[in-house]
């Protein structure tokens, strides 16, 4: 009983690991820090990874993936423009300061300041009767998790103690409960998606090119349908359009005349948040090249190879990418204590992006939400890698002076850069009119092509990869 009590008191005191469960963890090195926990690998979580204080913070960071994925050049990666590796970062770069976890967190308890995870590694391939870990991108509603102290010591839950949290799950691409879209769609959120349609894509081309089938059959699954008409549908249509006309059309002369891309959405124009001027300049773009945008049109259930549309009927493809917004992470779902919005079920914080608990009403001193699983109250802004960045950067300043004993009271304020959407044969829009200050520009065309690539070479995080993306390109 003592022993027990004088753990509890080390946990607390931070001089043994904070990991607890069913199982028996090596004890990390001792440490007087705070135990600052971080979920996620996002563009808020990796960014408050890289540039927090790690001599003043006890760091650990968990998420299904050992990586950040640099999302802007996903599109640029499915099609072979750039290498895989130059669209991520490895979250163990900043490994043995920080402690990193591949798993899911489950639930948080917020009162007793502990997370249950589950870990997203496979599990040990000689152990009996251990059940398969999901794979990181797997839907989460398809999960079966193995009970304490059952399956493989890889696959069981363990337990987390935290200080403070910063929640940066994220958020699931949107399906709108369409029938057949996770079985036979794919999405474009991360590196493995990027890889699996760029083979999916050789693939078709390689299927169409067999003498046996027909020019029917051909033109069907040449058919390259994006549903989703937003920045990440937009760019991978311009990226794919470039492929056909360029490597496609020099590796399959035949076969490139018979390929079609076709862009559906429900609203009434594409690139929706954009200014109305750059709307039209993209669709008359897009309709001289040969794309076709097909808006206001609904998708009704998807089988293999083809899906019903309400104003088509039956359409046949070869690929389908889903790109139709955002749905809440499980994690975020599942916890009741904190309030959400009523329209994206986001977490729901204070100008300081602390987490708002529904009982007091009051925020968590302790607890702190950035990037797409989180909405500023009165303040609602888009779900886009730039919001989360920047407060990410904030979150790292209010952090940083946390640990000195500093008080932090300035509340986040997003200052807007722009919006920037890849058009293909080097031409985008960039549009700035919905800044609060500054110069409120929109460019189109080679200029606006130039401030894309600029934009994201600046951004691109690793010196390697501010080598490699230029180069690629």
């Amino acid at each position: 009983m003592l022993r027990a009590q004088a753990l509890v008191v080390a946990c607390k005191r931070g001089t043994v690991s904070p990991v607890f469960g069913t199982r028996n963890f090596g004890a990390s090195a001792i440490r007087q820090e705070q135990h600052l926990v971080i979920l996620g690998s996002g563009w808020g979580g990796y960014e408050l990874l890289r540039s927090i204080d790690k001599k003043r913070w006890n760091v650990t960071v968990v998420s299904p993936t050992n990586y950040f994925n640099f999302t802007p050049l996903l599109a640029s990666c499915a099609v072979g423009t750039l290498e895989f590796r130059s669209a991520v970062e490895p979250v163990r770069r900043y490994t043995p300061q920080v402690h990193a976890y591949q798993a899911w967190c489950d639930s948080i308890d917020f009162k007793h300041k502990t997370l249950t995870c589950m870990p997203a590694t496979p599990p040990l391939s000689f152990h009996p009767g251990a059940t398969p870990s999901p794979s990181p991108n797997a839907d989460p509603s398809t999960i079966v998790h193995s009970p304490p102290g059952e399956g493989s010591p890889a696959t069981e839950k363990f337990t987390l103690r935290y200080d403070r949290l910063v929640i940066s799950v994220g958020a699931y691409n949107r399906t709108f409960n369409v029938p057949g879209v996770k079985e036979h769609g794919h999405f474009l959120k991360d590196i493995r998606d990027a890889r699996a349609i760029r083979s999916r894509i050789i693939e078709c081309f390689e299927q169409a090119n067999q003498p046996t089938i027909t020019d029917d059959d051909r033109r069907k699954l040449l058919h390259f349908c994006i549903v989703g008409g937003g920045p990440t549908g937009v760019e991978f249509a311009a990226e794919l359009h470039d492929l056909l006309h360029t490597e496609v059309k020099r590796h399959y002369p035949s076969l490139a005349r018979l390929a079609r891309i076709s862009l559906y959405d429900v609203a009434p124009h594409i690139l929706g948040s954009f200014d109305v001027g750059l709307q039209e300049w993209a669709t008359k773009k897009f309709t001289r090249e040969g794309i076709r945008i097909l808006t206001q049109h609904h998708v009704e259930r998807v089988e293999a190879g083809k899906m019903y549309v309400k104003e088509q009927g039956e359409v046949y493809f070869g690929l389908l990418v889903w790109s139709t917004g955002l749905a809440p992470n499980p994690l975020i779902q599942s916890i009741t204590e904190a309030e959400k919005d009523t329209r994206t079920a986001s977490l729901i914080t204070d100008e300081h992006l602390n987490v708002v608990m529904k009982d007091t009403g009051k925020p968590d001193p302790d607890v702190w939400a950035v990037g797409d699983a989180a909405i500023i109250k009165d303040n609602p802004l888009p779900a886009t890698a730039q919001v989360a960045n920047q407060k990410a950067r904030y979150l790292r300043k209010k952090l940083n002076l946390i640990a000195r004993d500093k008080p932090a009271i300035v509340p986040f304020h997003f200052h807007n850069a722009g919006s920037l959407a890849y058009l293909g044969d080097w031409q985008a829009v960039y549009d700035r009119t919905h800044a609060e200050s500054g110069p409120k520009t929109k460019e189109t065309g080679r200029l606006a092509w130039l401030l894309w690539r600029s934009a994201y070479f600046t951004m691109t995080l690793s010196v390697k990869n501010k080598i490699l993306v230029p180069v690629y390109w």
